[in-house]
């Protein structure tokens, strides 16, 4: 293994995507931190099952940018590449107005430490540091409940009951939606039930909407990752009915129902990401103030039944293939570095 911070080296340890479902340890420069910085020892970062997960396999273009709006991620996703968005660590030096000492989240590659600037770390202060990886997945989940839009007393159906499917239902269903959440694991489905959440196995939906909304549901939620279920779930829209697009399918293809029936009932398809506001929300929402809305949902939503799985960060391949592979029971797994 590379030598780690703190060893006086000016090293850290990192993650590498080395190649196609293979991640190694590597060392990389730890430079001191300069005006405006922080140097952060990390304590936690999680593991996103969505896009790492795709990084992780290889399946997005090779040419396209890591993440334009991350400034800690460089280069494109071309092997190898170093990815991950969830540090959780303590200030070990500050050179800004960052507390030493406190407790920060930032939008990082899984790193032992690192150096950020100061103002792009978010205090997370008071907040259990495994929890606080969720961060950036309750900050996804708050967008799609601000593209779904007015949803009280609606039927939404979410396909995928992953950390984001979990996570969107929850604050869907904080929002007034009638919300059932699709699931073929059991163990998944178990998890959403310790939320607060209704969850049924696919072949149960049918018989489900028959009673609830009979016409069909005004919007499906799809974050399973698969294009099937958005293919399954389009005769499942009322009239007019909406598609909102979770999943970022990578390189896989979507072959859909789009002929008479799609066209007469007039549905929609419409994706929702978190690295922009959208244009109809930009007059009253901000990256600061989603980020700082989610920071709050840390502490108030039932997060404890989410984080089901830990690795040690010298285990960082096998807890990517934990992952990859769908461990029994997994729904969000985190590195643990001390």
């Amino acid at each position: 293994m590379a030598p780690s911070a703190g060893t006086g080296d000016g090293t850290a340890t990192a993650v590498s995507f080395a190649a196609p479902r293979r991640v190694e340890l590597v060392a990389v420069d730890l430079p001191a931190p300069a005006d405006g910085e922080v140097l952060v020892r990390t304590l936690w970062s999680g593991i996103s099952s969505g896009t790492e997960m795709l990084a992780y396999r290889g399946e997005i273009d090779p040419a396209l940018p890591l993440d334009e709006t991350i400034g800690a991620l460089g280069g494109s996703f071309s092997f190898p590449f170093r990815y991950g968005y969830s540090c959780v660590g303590r200030v070990e030096r500050s050179r800004c107005g960052v507390a030493e000492g406190g407790l920060v989240f930032a939008y990082h590659p899984h790193q032992d430490a690192f150096v950020a600037r100061g103002d792009e770390v978010v205090p997370v202060d008071g907040v259990d540091p495994r929890r606080a990886t969720l961060l950036p997945l309750v900050e996804t989940a708050l967008q799609v409940a601000l593209d779904a839009g007015g949803v009280l007393e609606e039927v939404v159906v979410v396909t995928g009951l992953g950390a984001v499917g979990l996570l969107s239902s929850l604050l869907l269903q904080r929002a007034g939606a009638r919300v059932v959440g699709v699931e073929p694991s059991a163990e998944r489905r178990a998890v959403a039930a310790a939320a607060g959440l209704r969850a049924v196995p696919p072949d149960e939906l049918g018989g489900v909407l028959a009673d609830i909304a009979p016409a069909g549901a005004p919007l499906l939620v799809e974050a399973s990752g698969r294009p099937d279920a958005l293919r399954a779930g389009l005769p499942l829209l009322a009239h007019e009915g909406e598609a909102l697009v979770v999943s970022w399918y990578g390189t896989k293809e979507a072959r859909l129902p789009l002929g008479a029936d799609f066209h007469r009932r007039r549905l929609r398809i419409r994706s929702t990401q978190v690295s922009t506001i959208p244009a109809a929300l930009a007059g009253r929402w901000t990256r600061d103030r989603r980020r700082a809305a989610a920071r709050d949902l840390l502490r108030e939503l039932p997060l404890a039944p989410l984080a089901t799985h830990a690795f040690r960060f010298t285990d960082a391949s096998e807890a990517f293939a934990a992952v990859d592979g769908g461990a029994a029971g997994l729904v969000h797994a985190a590195l643990w570095y001390t």
